[in-house]
């Protein structure tokens, strides 16, 4: 969709085409449980799980982890050991969950094998290994999706945003002349809100009462466009206008920006080294 939209840029690129995975390691070296992201970014995050799944799978397990389990099976004794070959099979093949739960009661009950031994049972029946990188979750708001002022996705890239900082008049002017329903030629003709991206923005700021002044007066043409996005400019502007608020110390402040990054930046650093370290040490790329 980008390389199509954006053909005055060389996407050909590495760069490019590695980006998922770049916002995975950001990710995973810290971690994260919970990722806060727009509705766009979800399968970003869900490629990061998938990733974290496959280097727990490869990564996860002592080098000698089928050894110990056999020795760990031998221990429950000849009938326990092989009704729980059998549920894990069952469960494995046929994902009866009964199964699972029968073959995890099996191994809780065990008397002759340590905490470790059980552990390694209860992983053996899901296939699982060692979580070295959890798997994160997206974190949603309740608007997931903000639309672009040309009804496109919202992006950088396609000139279409407005900035936290966008002062007053430039929201204005952005806003007045975003692209509305081309039926709507001239200011007597009816329209379909829905065809128009102004429509997005009602929808996400405003309640029935207004929606429905837009609806009814669009479709009627007792209303213009420039009255339709009147609204949204006030709304915008009055959301944003506490943000810049906030915003303007840091920026009379910088020194106490530097200080808030750099104290980040520790913090930071000492998680990704920690998280770093485990991972090397799992893979066999620590040398003495």
């Amino acid at each position: 969709d980008q390389q199509q939209k954006l053909k005055n840029k060389d996407l050909s690129t590495y760069g490019f085409l590695g980006y998922p995975l770049l916002q995975s390691a950001d990710i995973l070296v810290y971690k994260a449980g919970l990722v806060p992201v727009g509705e766009d970014q979800v399968a970003h995050v869900e490629f990061t799980r998938e990733l974290a799944r496959r280097f727990n799978h490869l990564y996860g397990r002592e080098h000698d982890f089928e050894e110990k389990v056999n020795d760990a099976i031998r221990k429950m004794g000849k009938k326990d050991a092989k009704l729980y070959k059998k549920l894990r099979k069952r469960y494995q093949e046929q994902g009866d969950d009964d199964a699972l739960s029968t073959a995890q009661a099996i191994v809780e009950d065990q008397q002759n094998i340590n905490m470790g031994d059980k552990k390694r049972l209860l992983g053996y029946l899901e296939g699982q290994a060692k979580t070295i990188l959890p798997e994160p979750e997206p974190l949603l708001t309740k608007t997931a999706k903000m639309p672009g002022l040309d009804g496109q996705k919202m992006s950088k890239s396609y000139h279409n945003t407005i900035g936290l900082r966008e002062p007053p008049e430039s929201i204005e002017k952005k806003i007045r002349t975003m692209p509305t329903d081309p039926a709507r030629v001239r200011r007597s003709d009816p329209g379909e809100p829905e065809k128009c991206p102004v429509w997005q923005f009602h929808q996400i700021y405003y309640d029935d009462d207004i929606k429905n002044w837009v609806q009814n007066g669009c479709q009627t043409a007792e209303i213009g466009c420039i009255d339709c996005k009147q609204p949204v400019i006030d709304c915008i502007i009055a959301e944003l206008a506490p943000i810049q608020e906030r915003a303007q110390n840091y920026i009379e402040e910088p020194a106490s920006v530097r200080a808030i990054l750099a104290e980040g930046c520790e913090q930071a650093s000492a998680a990704a080294r920690e998280t770093l370290e485990e991972v090397r040490q799992v893979m066999g790329l620590i040398y003495r």
